[in-house]
């Protein structure tokens, strides 16, 4: 497939910046960009902020700054736009050294090419406002036809619309004429996809000359950009025969398309803001990793040959292929996210993790690096998420009340566990004899209120390795503590 291609790979995610990037965004630029990646193309990022009423240079920043974290970096430059022959009104502005497109900074160029469908009769002046609309839709669904538009300003001239109009001769939209055949494109995950054009009819490419809309402007960029391959979600297939149709028209070429499965919640419903679209942003603050969101991100929806599921970015380019992206929803699973970002955090170092910790706002510095190291490393094996950290070691830095029962052994006295507890404190620091004692009174009765004592909780790593975090001083504080509240 790929090396019948006379033209270079180029690819592109076009976000809309009405909304923060979710994980289906983020998914489909994943996808976009190991495909760039796997054969040495370019990934272009594009904005598309013609909807002036929802677009929000908020939106924008965080989509470029989700992207950034994630990894994503898109290629396009300046430079590099040059390079590839992309001519100077075709690449619109840039920030900074690399991109990204803005639709906004490009209504010259869609002008352009609304006037010559214009003037060559392949698209005209629709003068329907919203409520005839309506009520053609309803009654076309009355009588169990598809609801698309009739077509009468089509066949009716400027001059008598304009009279009738109750707009006073100011038009709604400019609809582009769809011939009525049978369209058939082939997908790269879905085979052959025929779509009956009769049932679309005429469709509206456009506010004015100066405001496209969303399926004529991607036509447009996408040619203007030399992109080669369109993936994106399975939402816009229905998208594609519209785009094809006016790519004819144009006398553009076309570019490979494939649509990826939708992302479902956990129940196998459409996306929801608790899990799958909630915001990158929100995953990030929640305390993942961003190597991992994308190791979770591409399972959904495709795997590798070997069904391996831990991969460096590095083995996602080498691995991946198109052509094992599967047809059906991809269902996400906070578990596997989760116990694919604790693996993630058990392969960092204990030095990387601390690094981690302080970018994700830990309060690294009320301990010297040394000891922060060390419950770094009896914590580690047990977090899911870097925001768990606090919560699983805040007893090291705090030792929480806790009751006196806590300190028994299931049917140990407390007579018992109040005179062990006392020659552990003689004993300390000495690991080994501590343990020695253990083995001789039993380490349920010695071992557990040691624990207990240390870090004030049920669940927590064993006590010997606390007291190493914990230090001397510290150690015999607690256990002295301990005492005390048996003996009151």
């Amino acid at each position: 497939m790929l090396s019948k291609l006379k033209q270079p790979i180029r690819v592109r995610i076009a976000p809309s910046p009405t909304g923060f990037l979710h994980i289906g965004t983020a998914r489909t630029a994943l996808f976009n960009w190991l495909f760039a990646k796997k054969y040495g193309g370019a990934f272009v990022l594009r904005i598309e902020d013609t909807d002036l009423e929802r677009s929000d240079s908020k939106y924008e920043t965080d989509i470029i700054e989700s992207l950034k974290w994630l990894g994503l970096e898109w290629d396009e430059g300046p430079l590099d736009a040059d390079q590839r022959g992309l001519n100077a009104d075709s690449r619109g502005k840039f920030t900074g050294e690399f991109g990204p497109y803005r639709q906004s900074e490009r209504l010259e160029i869609y002008e352009k090419y609304i006037k010559k469908l214009l003037d060559e009769k392949l698209a005209y002046y629709c003068y329907c406002d919203k409520e005839e609309l309506e009520a053609e839709r309803q009654a076309l669904l009355a009588q169990g036809f598809p609801p698309k538009y009739s077509g009468k300003c089509r066949s009716t001239s400027s001059r008598q619309v304009r009279l009738a109009s109750k707009h006073q001769g100011k038009p709604q939209v400019i609809r582009f004429i769809v011939p009525e055949i049978k369209l058939t494109f082939k997908d790269l995950i879905r085979g052959d996809i025929s779509f009956d054009t009769g049932l679309i009819g005429d469709i509206a490419i456009a506010k004015d000359l100066h405001t496209p809309l969303y399926n004529f402007a991607v036509v447009i960029d996408d040619f203007e950009m030399k992109i080669s391959h369109v993936i994106r979600g399975e939402d816009h297939i229905a998208n594609t025969p519209k785009q094809i149709l006016i790519q004819k028209a144009l006398g553009f070429s076309q570019p490979e398309y494939a649509h990826l499965p939708l992302i479902l919640d956990p129940d196998r419903s459409k996306m929801s803001k608790r899990y799958s679209a909630t915001s990158i942003n929100e995953y990030k603050k929640e305390g993942y990793l961003s190597e991992a969101l994308i190791n979770f991100m591409v399972l959904l929806g495709w795997h590798p040959q070997d069904d391996k599921e831990i991969m460096s970015r590095e083995e996602l380019i080498e691995k991946f292929d198109l052509g094992r992206t599967q047809k059906a929803g991809a269902v996400f699973n906070v578990a596997k996210l989760e116990w694919i970002n604790g693996q993630y955090i058990k392969s960092l170092t204990d030095e990387q993790l601390f690094e981690r910790l302080e970018d994700f706002g830990v309060d690294t510095k009320n301990l010297p690096e040394r000891q922060f190291l060390k419950i770094i490393a009896l914590i580690k094996e047990r977090m899911k998420t870097l925001s768990e950290f606090n919560s699983l070691a805040d007893f090291f830095f705090k030792l929480p009340d806790y009751s006196p029962r806590l300190l028994i052994w299931k049917n140990a006295s407390q007579e018992k566990i109040l005179k062990n507890l006392e020659m552990v404190l003689a004993l300390v620091p000495d690991k080994q004899k501590i343990t020695a004692l253990a083995e001789k009174e039993g380490r349920g009765e010695v071992l557990w209120p040691l624990r207990v004592a240390l870090s004030g909780k049920e669940f927590s790593p064993g006590p010997l390795e606390i007291m190493d975090a914990l230090g001397e001083k510290e150690t015999i504080q607690r256990i002295a503590a301990a005492i005390q509240k048996l003996k009151s």
